[in-house]
């Protein structure tokens, strides 16, 4: 019987074999693929970026250099969230006064903006903090942080956090969709609730049950449509690029129900 060792000659032509058929399928998908798909790709590195779904330099030059169009670089991690205290709370709801017209005096909306009542803290403070170095546009919120102290970011976060998350009860017997349960990991989707709660939730993910269909189907449309670049690492565009109008749809109406 022959040895399964290098000196064996089958076995280094099987074990060769493996290693170039490995070096030409990657070569295949990370690298000829993407070229031949994007013009504006021509640099190795950025065909790999391109077919790994992360940011290479053609998708940075494309976005522009300034602080309205270049993607988030604000990481909020457990450990910077403070935990509030009542003095912070109260400072906080002072600040929300000047919210209540889009917000709702409970922080529960009347005008399909965001509902922050019962909001994830560090999801509160992560967008105030975008919306202040313009790396989330809107007309109506960049001027109210423009003058906001990180301080107050953190009162208002903490505030909005406090209130109760009130929502009307979830219609029994409703099947949640496969795409926040399972994703679709054919098209490299991963399941909504491992991020946005159910299994797991990440530092500053948005709670998205009981939010506004109307705001849910925006920002996913903003997210497919490039308008929105808030995203870490293009987690969300990554995701909604590859949603149907059909999916945004079903998406928003189930989570606004919930």
């Amino acid at each position: 019987m022959s040895e399964l060792t290098l000196k064996n000659p089958w076995v280094r032509y099987s074990v060769g074999g493996v290693l170039v058929m490995a070096l030409l399928t990657a070569g295949f998908g990370f690298i000829w693929m993407p070229m031949a798909n994007n013009a504006k790709i021509s640099a190795v590195w950025d065909a790999i970026c391109s077919a790994a779904g992360v940011q290479g330099n053609v998708a940075a030059r494309a976005l522009g250099e300034d602080a309205a169009t270049r993607p988030s670089d604000v990481i909020v991690s457990a450990s910077m969230m403070r935990p509030a205290n009542a003095e912070s709370i109260g400072r906080g709801a002072t600040l929300a006064m000047r919210c209540t017209m889009c917000h709702g005096i409970r922080g529960v909306s009347e005008a399909n903006s965001p509902n922050l009542a019962g909001q994830v803290e560090a999801a509160i403070y992560k967008q105030l903090r975008d919306y202040k170095a313009n790396h989330r546009a809107s007309a109506i919120m960049q001027p109210i942080v423009a003058n906001l102290s990180d301080q107050e970011m953190r009162d208002l976060a903490a505030y909005y956090a406090y209130l109760p998350h009130e929502r009307e009860p979830r219609a029994g017997g409703e099947a949640s969709p496969l795409l926040v349960t399972n994703g679709a990991p054919m098209r490299n989707i991963g399941a909504c609730i491992s991020c946005h709660g159910g299994i797991a939730q990440q530092t500053s993910a948005p709670v998205l049950e009981g939010e506004p269909e109307i705001y849910i189907r925006n920002q996913l449309q903003a997210f497919r449509s490039g308008t929105r670049r808030n995203d870490l690492n293009q987690q969300m565009r990554n995701v909604a690029r590859q949603l149907s109008d059909a999916e945004i749809e079903q998406l928003a109406a189930y989570y606004a129900r919930r």
